[in-house]
């Protein structure tokens, strides 16, 4: 038997895929990959296949000839990138295979189809609304009131995403953030909405207050938050780019409860019934909790590992044993949960990679899990808004809170990209 995974190429998925192959191993199966421009996949699986991702019909049409290929069936398909879930939804449909629906995938990764869920499950989020003209974005902004955010429809990664205060702000920056919301990801397979909209996108409240990150798994349509990682660097704007992350979060007792209702919520109203998900909320200075967006997929890179060390419970050895048909009880130790960090770095212009300072002295500390790179010298780095990903990631340990935020201090001071 083999196990099937989708893939859009994205190198802080080293570890996902390495620990989603081990598993399939030990019970007995092996594991591909199908991704557009295969490269370093090959290393982590037993074999990698190029389709062109980008295209749901294509990308089903080939996986169900790869599926021929084999000398043994596909048992499962498992995604690790938020960009590929409608792709393997649409490929375990036709294969007939557990896995999300269609259209919940979709949900997932359509923002405004999921404010309307949201809104139909009665989970408390900002105002929205819909812009294809800047007559539009002015006109819809005196409801949805400033300052407000502007975003992609299926974007991920913060990319291409600004905050504006005023009316002269959001004339002045629409166009440019509408043109690189559609531009910015013509290779995802949803990008046909680009239509279906108008190539309009999404304004939303501001909200003020810090941001959170939700790690749930779904089993038979119930919900078990198995880690909240609180973002403790102010996210205002005007771009929104995440560095810091940190586990487990200082929320408690009303606040963390409508946290996990509204997850909980979010994932009925989007039609989750298995699987992982990772949900962003903004939590008022009141201590109200308003739900931004839930990818049905594990948390970015360094999440997984985060919620390893942090609470002992290897997400992606789970997803593979139930995607392959093995029954997993996901069951948190609230005694044994550490204090985790990671930071997440960005060079400090965009330009050509010459170098990276700092990763030697970071890797000789014992409270240091993991340094990553994922670009390499040569290669031409970009920064924020215009990126979606980080250009590495540095994830460390410690006995309390107070030594996770040196721990990222220190991180922040001791690498370096250098760029010409």
């Amino acid at each position: 038997m083999t196990l099937m995974i989708l893939h859009t190429r994205n190198a802080s998925r080293r570890k996902h895929l390495a620990k989603a192959a081990e598993t399939a191993h030990a019970l007995g199966h092996r594991a591909i990959v199908v991704v557009e421009e295969p490269s370093w996949e090959h290393q982590y699986v037993d074999a990698v296949y190029a389709a062109p991702t980008g295209d749901l019909k294509a990308t089903v049409a080939r996986c169900v000839e790869i599926a021929k290929e084999q000398a043994e069936p596909i048992a499962g398909v498992i995604a690790f990138v938020e960009h590929s879930v409608p792709a393997a939804a649409a490929v375990a449909a036709e294969l007939g295979l557990p896995y999300i629906s269609p259209e919940t995938a979709e949900k997932s990764r359509d923002k405004l189809s999921m404010r309307t869920a949201f809104q139909q499950a009665g989970v408390s989020q900002p105002r929205f609304a819909l812009a294809s003209t800047v007559e539009e974005a002015l006109k819809a902004a005196e409801t949805v009131r400033y300052p407000l955010v502007m975003k992609p429809i299926i974007g991920g990664g913060s990319m291409f995403v600004r905050r504006v205060d005023t009316p002269e702000q959001l004339a002045e920056h629409f166009e440019e953030i509408r043109a690189g919301a559609w531009a910015g990801f013509d290779y995802d397979p949803l990008f046909f909405l680009k239509s279906r909209y108008a190539e309009g996108i999404l304004l939303e409240e501001f909200l003020t207050g810090n941001e959170i990150s939700v790690e749930s798994y779904v089993q038979n349509g119930q919900t078990t938050v198995v880690a909240v990682h609180d973002k403790p660097v102010p996210m205002d704007g005007p771009f929104f780019e995440e560095t810091f992350y940190a586990t487990p979060t200082v929320l408690s007792g009303d606040t963390l409860e409508k946290v996990k209702k509204f997850t909980a919520l979010a994932h009925e109203g989007l039609g989750i019934t298995q699987g992982a998900t990772h949900t962003e909320f903004r939590v008022s200075p009141s201590g109200e909790p308003y739900i931004l967006e839930t990818g049905a997929r594990l948390g970015g890179g360094p999440v997984y590992q985060s919620v390893l060390l942090s609470t002992g419970i290897d997400m992606v050895e789970v997803l593979t044993k139930v995607s392959l048909g093995r029954d997993v009880d996901v069951l948190v130790n609230p005694d044994r949960v550490r204090h985790v960090g990671f930071s997440l770095h960005f060079g400090e212009q965009p330009g050509e990679l010459v170098g990276v300072e700092g990763v030697e002295t970071l890797e000789a500390d014992e409270d240091v899990s993991e340094v990553m790179v994922y670009s390499q010298v040569g290669d031409l780095i970009d920064v924020p808004p215009r990126v979606w990903q980080a250009h590495g990631h540095v994830i460390f340990t410690g006995g309390s809170r107070a030594d996770i935020v040196e721990k990222q201090r220190q991180a922040n001071e001791t690498l370096r990209f250098q760029v010409r």
